[in-house]
């Protein structure tokens, strides 16, 4: 299983990701808020604004403050 530093020393399963999307559109903020009411929301980025949304295949939805051009060149590491 390899892991991928999400920030904040946090890791997930690269296995498991779906997609990293940027959490400026409005189709990614409500997926956000829809996942928040039903509890499905891991937020790492520990404050800070949120730069990347990183869905997995078990539809839980993981805020986190790393861009998504570094959480891309961290996949493209392994």
């Amino acid at each position: 299983m390899k892991l991928i530093d999400v920030g904040n020393g946090n890791l997930i399963s690269c296995g498991r990701v779906v997609a990293i999307v940027s959490p400026e559109s409005l189709p990614v903020r409500r997926l956000i808020q829809d996942a928040k009411n039903i509890g499905r929301v891991i937020d790492v980025s520990c404050g800070k604004k949120t730069r990347a949304v990183i869905i997995t295949d078990s539809d839980h939805i993981i805020l986190s403050a790393q861009t998504t051009e570094l959480l891309n060149e961290e996949f493209d590491r392994l």
